[in-house]
């Protein structure tokens, strides 16, 4: 796992990067044999609309050649990076299902036409 935590206008601390890399470990297990790399911005942003100190955390996590990205505004700088780390994770285990489905749908097409039961390409989606 290669994760570059960088903190824009304040301090990164310990306790900070130790929370970034205990989120992100959960999403380590979805990378199996290929490497988990990306980069996950914290900063402390005063918006003119909102009140008080807005947190932001940004994550952009590249996976088997796959980018994706979030972005988390919360009050809290903790609940910023667990926001974000859920939406991540929803989009990786999408993108999983999506390509699981697809596959299936091509095999199940490849396996009809062997049959003769459809006379449709599967390749080029004609008759």
């Amino acid at each position: 796992m290669n994760i570059n935590i960088k903190a824009t206008n304040m301090e990164l601390t310990g306790a900070i990067s130790d929370y970034v890399n205990k989120r992100l470990a959960s999403i380590e297990k979805f990378a199996k044999e290929h490497e988990l790399s990306g980069h996950v911005e914290v900063e402390k942003t005063t918006n003119h609309h909102k009140q008080g100190d807005v947190f932001k955390a940004e994550f952009d996590i590249n996976l088997k050649g796959e980018n994706f990205f979030t972005v988390s505004e919360k009050d809290d700088l903790y609940a910023a990076i667990d926001d974000a780390k859920e939406e991540i994770s929803r989009m990786i285990i999408s993108q999983k299902d999506r390509k699981q489905t697809l596959f299936k749908r091509g095999a199940a097409s490849v396996k009809k036409m062997l049959k003769g039961i459809s006379k449709r390409n599967p390749f080029t989606s004609k008759y």
